[in-house]
């Protein structure tokens, strides 16, 4: 209510103008302190003040912490990349909202190092301590003895505890248990380390929480067997913990655009992502980590070619994996370009990976770019795979004077048996890929297969490698029985 809106307010008395501007502050007050004891965003914004920078993952994060007050949700996971709030939202703001609602509530909270977890527990106890929060939460307030930021007492006898991953926590119960980013660099690095904090998790924190009590794990996503991925992998069993998960990548996938606009440029994520090893990008900031245990080729089968020119080649490949739209929800096109040489170590015959292109573009400029692709690389033979969006394209290039092989997978050649049937040519080291970031991506694709977002590289490369291979321009050890007279048959193809 506003003081402009009351009519004849100016015929009042001083004393009562007075007393009614107090009770239009007071019911301010009462209105703002309902709001915020209700809603956990509302709270956000009383105590962080103008400076906070509202994105769509704080509404949506706040709308669980809301459930899990309301005792609706006792398992949540949120996976956020760096730099997105998230240790402000889950280890500074939501166990001070969660004390202020209940007095006696028991907080663990738990991080990488016992030093970040005491520090957090710092700003949660000064956050409590402080005149804003007072005025939402007027019955709380700490213990007059604290002096310890890890570990202080309510004057409803609630306790918070802050420990490192590792920390003894023997004897302590918890009704809210908080784990924010539990693995740090080094750990990344460690398989080790990685079980050390998953056998910690269920032989400590797990062990004190009270009947009833709710678990939020907040974190950046480091790999498939960090603790989200083991906990998850755990849920299988349906006797063990349900985990409800809201996993953010910085840029959507579908869209294109950051995550927190408000806050990321495209250009300066664009530029994170160019300046990390795309293993380290899909993981900490896209929240996918490559499933390497359960991927048809393996990142390390490939080879790496660390010289600045590629070795001198006799026959290239150019796949292509089409889909004609610009619209931002529309599939990628992707080529990569191929090559055969001698490796001169074992005078073998070897495949490299020339180039690699991957974006979302509309028919005229698919042309235009297949075009100037032809044009650059010259390959022997361009291919192109009979579906709905791939024929016409092929007609059109034919008509150019591109000489395009159509390519329709026999019966029983799915995406999954394509990548099967080229696996053997990685695991045989025969596979090279320069030291570019355009290979990082493909590795990292394949690698991710059939589990990650998007396979259109997966397509090309597969098409492209088995027309290589049943070419006769490279060999296995099981050809030699089968298919002999057959691959001597087809390579009259390209001669």
């Amino acid at each position: 209510m506003n003081v402009n809106d009351l009519k004849d307010f100016d015929i009042l008395s001083p004393q009562d103008k007075a007393e009614a501007l107090a009770l239009l502050h007071k019911y301010d007050q009462l209105g703002k302190q309902e709001s915020c004891q209700k809603d956990f965003m509302s709270f956000v914004k009383h105590m962080w003040g103008d400076t906070f920078i509202e994105g769509r993952h704080h509404k949506i994060i706040a709308d669980k912490f809301n459930r899990i007050a309301q005792g609706k949700l006792k398992r949540l996971i949120v996976c956020l990349p760096p730099r997105h709030s998230k240790s402000e939202f889950a280890s500074t703001f939501f166990p001070a909202w969660m004390m202020g609602l209940n007095g006696a509530l028991k907080i663990i909270q738990c991080t990488h190092t016992s030093e970040l977890a005491v520090r957090f527990g710092r700003k949660v106890r000064n956050l409590i301590d402080s005149e804003d929060f007072k005025t939402i939460f007027p019955n709380v307030s700490l213990q007059a003895d604290n002096k310890s930021a890890g570990r202080w007492t309510s004057n409803m006898e609630g306790e918070f505890f802050a420990a490192g991953v590792g920390g003894a926590i023997t004897g302590r119960g918890a009704d809210l248990l908080i784990i924010d980013d539990p693995h740090s660099e080094q750990d990344a690095l460690s398989p080790k380390s990685m079980d050390s904090a998953y056998e910690w998790y269920t032989s400590g924190p797990r062990q004190r929480l009270q009947p009833g009590g709710t678990i939020v794990i907040v974190m950046t996503r480091w790999s498939t067997k960090d603790l989200v991925g083991k906990v998850l992998k755990k849920q299988k069993d349906k006797n063990s913990d349900q985990w409800e998960v809201v996993e953010f990548p910085a840029i959507m996938p579908k869209t294109g655009k950051p995550l927190w606009g408000e806050f990321w440029k495209k250009e300066e994520l664009l530029g994170v992502k160019a300046s990390l090893p795309i293993a380290k990008w899909n993981a900490q900031w896209m929240q996918n980590p490559t499933a390497e245990e359960g991927s048809i080729v393996k990142r390390d089968w490939w080879q790496r070619w660390k010289k600045e020119k590629v070795p001198e080649y006799n026959y290239v490949i150019q796949s292509y994996d089409t889909a004609f739209s610009k619209k931002e929800t529309a599939d990628y096109s992707a080529i990569t370009t191929w090559a055969v040489f001698e490796n001169e170590e074992n005078d073998t015959p070897c495949i490299i990976l020339l180039d690699a292109k991957r974006m979302r573009v509309d028919f005229p400029e698919l042309k235009r770019l297949a075009w100037d692709e032809y044009k650059y690389w010259e390959p022997d033979c361009v291919l192109i795979e009979a579906k709905a969006s791939g024929t016409p394209l092929a007609q059109e290039l034919r008509r150019m004077g591109i000489p395009v092989t159509s390519y329709s997978p026999s019966r029983g050649q799915d995406k999954v048996a394509r990548m099967n049937s080229v696996a053997p040519i990685f695991e045989s080291s025969m596979v090279w890929a320069p030291d570019e970031t355009f290979a990082d991506e493909v590795i990292e694709e394949m690698a991710s297969f059939p589990y990650g977002d998007h396979d259109d590289y997966c397509d090309s490369a597969t098409m492209a490698l088995m027309r290589f291979r049943q070419g006769g321009f490279l060999s296995l050890h099981e050809d030699y029985q089968d298919e002999v007279k057959l691959l001597r048959k087809d390579r009259t193809v390209y001669y």
